[in-house]
């Protein structure tokens, strides 16, 4: 076969193997003492003893960032929960008071309650009730003095004008000094 103008090229001869140098004896192994600087701890020589490849510095760099990035969307996310739970208490509270203000509603719509408030409130009294107004029932006097003045039965009329007796009253106090007031 021949190869000259084909383009091919002749195939290499094989390389002879080297034979590679065997121990005929094993080596023994050296035990070395390994002694302490009295400053130096236990701690440190393991610490110095670590060997950080670029991947430990680039994971590393990875969980600075991720705490970087992360960091202030943890805080918004803890502040909007603290918000979201005052709201639900708010939310809570308003609406047990809808649930009074309803229940009141409720009361006022029944016509016994509506009666029992106006003759408390109002003293009102149905037609044909008598109503009494108790003003002292403890049987002592106001001013601490017994009074000694026969009850008259009969009504008397005055000659006020009611008007003009509010409207003194209403001027006098208005233009009544502060010190008086206080």
């Amino acid at each position: 076969m021949t190869f000259t103008g084909s383009g091919m090229t002749p195939p290499r001869p094989p390389k002879p193997r080297r034979a590679k140098p065997r121990a005929t004896e094993p080596r023994p192994t050296e035990r070395r003492t390994v002694t302490l600087a009295t400053d130096e701890t236990a701690v440190r020589s393991w610490l110095r003893g670590l060997r950080l490849s670029g991947f430990s510095f680039v994971m590393m760099g990875l969980l600075v960032l991720a705490v970087v990035v992360l960091a202030p969307s943890v805080r918004t996310y803890a502040e909007q929960r603290k918000q979201i739970d005052q709201l639900s208490d708010t939310v809570a509270a308003q609406q047990d008071s809808v649930d009074d203000l309803k229940a009141e509603r409720e009361r006022w719509n029944d016509r016994t309650f509506v009666t029992t408030q106006a003759r408390d409130r109002l003293s009102y009294v149905m037609p044909g009730d008598i109503s009494f107004l108790v003003i002292n029932d403890s049987g002592a006097s106001v001013d601490g003095a017994a009074d000694t003045a026969p009850i008259s039965t009969d009504i008397q009329d005055t000659d006020v004008d009611w008007v003009d007796s509010v409207f003194r009253s209403v001027m006098t106090s208005a233009l009544a000094p502060q010190e008086a007031a206080q």
